[in-house]
C-alpha cells in the first residue's frame, strides 16, 4: 500500500495516476472526499483528514509500505511534513519520498527553501529509507499569468534574460511513482528539471506559437510584483519569496538542466510547448491548440 499526500495537487495527482496505471494499491490522503473521488477515480482508497490532525495521519499511514510527502507551501509546511514523517516512522513505513525544491536549505532567507530544508533534515535524521525529489520552477507557475496572457497578450515578470529549467509537475509525479515502487533509490537526493533552460522571452514565443497569436514578454520592475501581490491580498511569505525567486532566475541560479527525469523514466521530460498545449484554454485559446 502506497500513501500519497497532496493527492489532489499537481504532483500528487500525477503520482496517483501513474501508480494506479502500474497496478499499485494507493491510499490518497485528502481533505475533501468528493473532490478526491472526482479527481482520482474509484480505484483509489481515500483517507480523509487534515494535515493538522495527528490521528487522521496515523490512520492514513497505518499498514502503508511507502509514503509520498507532498504538501502545499505555507508556514505550516515543516510541521505538517515532520508530523507525517514521524507517524510514518512509528507505523514502520518502509520507504518515504519527499517532494522538495532546488536550493532547499534550512535557514534560507527564501521561505519555501527554508521550509523544505527543515523537513528534508528531519527526514534524513529519522533513519527511515528516504528519497528526496528536488524540482525546479514548475511550469504550472505560468498559470499565474493566464489572465494577462489571455486578455492582453503579455507575460509580465521581472525575469530579465535569466533562464529557468522549468519542469512539468506531472514529470515530478511520474518520477515519484518510480522511486516509491522500485529499489535502489534510498538515500538519494534527485534534482529534477525540464529538458532545457528557457528565458521568459522564449516562453512568450512558445505561447505565441501554440496559441496562434502574439504574446509578448514584458520585463517589469521587481517592485511592481510586490505591489501586485500585496494588492491581491497574497500572504506575506509569498510577497517575500517571489521577488527573491526572480532574482535567482535573473542570476541564472535556476537554470541547471539535469538528465534525471530521462534516467529514471526512460523518456525525456515534457517540454514547455507540450505544457502550453495541454493548458491552452487557460491561456485564452479559442480553439483546441494543434
Amino acid at each position: 500500500m502506497i500513501v500519497v499526500t497532496g493527492a489532489t495537487g499537481n504532483v500528487g495527482s500525477s503520482a496517483v495516476r501513474e501508480l494506479v496505471r502500474a497496478g499499485q494499491p494507493v491510499r490518497a490522503f485528502v481533505r475533501d472526499r468528493e473532490k478526491g473521488r472526482a479527481l482520482l477515480g474509484g480505484r483509489v482508497e481515500l483517507a480523509v483528514g487534515d494535515l493538522g490532525d495527528e490521528e487522521a495521519i496515523r490512520r492514513a499511514v497505518t499498514g502503508a509500505d511507502a509514503l509520498l510527502v507532498s504538501t502545499a507551501d505555507g508556514p505550516d509546511k515543516p510541521a505538517w511534513e515532520m508530523r507525517l514523517i514521524d507517524e510514518a516512522a512509528r507505523a514502520g513505513v518502509g520507504r518515504v519520498v519527499k517532494v522538495s525544491t532546488v536550493l532547499a536549505e534550512a535557514g534560507s532567507p527564501l521561505p519555501t527553501f527554508d521550509w523544505n530544508g527543515l523537513a528534508e533534515d528531519h527526514l534524513r535524521a529519522t533513519g527511515l529509507p528516504w528519497t528526496i525529489l528536488r524540482s525546479c520552477f514548475y511550469m504550472t507557475n505560468f498559470l499565474a499569468w493566464a489572465e494577462p496572457i489571455a486578455g492582453q497578450g503579455v507575460l509580465p515578470a521581472p525575469a530579465g534574460e535569466g533562464k529557468v529549467a522549468t519542469i512539468d509537475p506531472a514529470d515530478t509525479g511520474a518520477v515519484a511513482s518510480v522511486v516509491l515502487t522500485r529499489d535502489g533509490h534510498a538515500g538519494m537526493t534527485y534534482t529534477l528539471s525540464g529538458p532545457e533552460a528557457i528565458t521568459f522571452g522564449a516562453a512568450a514565443e512558445e505561447l505565441s506559437a501554440v496559441l496562434g497569436r502574439e504574446v509578448r514578454f514584458v520585463d517589469v520592475p521587481e517592485e511592481s510584483v510586490v505591489g501586485q501581490l500585496r494588492g491581491t491580498g497574497a500572504p506575506e511569505w509569498l510577497v517575500v519569496h517571489l521577488p527573491r525567486v526572480f532574482r535567482l532566475i535573473r542570476e541564472g541560479s535556476l537554470s541547471g538542466v539535469t538528465t534525471t527525469v530521462r534516467d529514471l523514466l526512460g523518456r525525456g521530460p515534457r517540454t514547455f510547448g507540450e505544457f502550453v498545449r495541454d493548458h491552452a484554454a487557460a491561456f485564452g485559446a479559442s480553439v483546441p491548440a494543434g
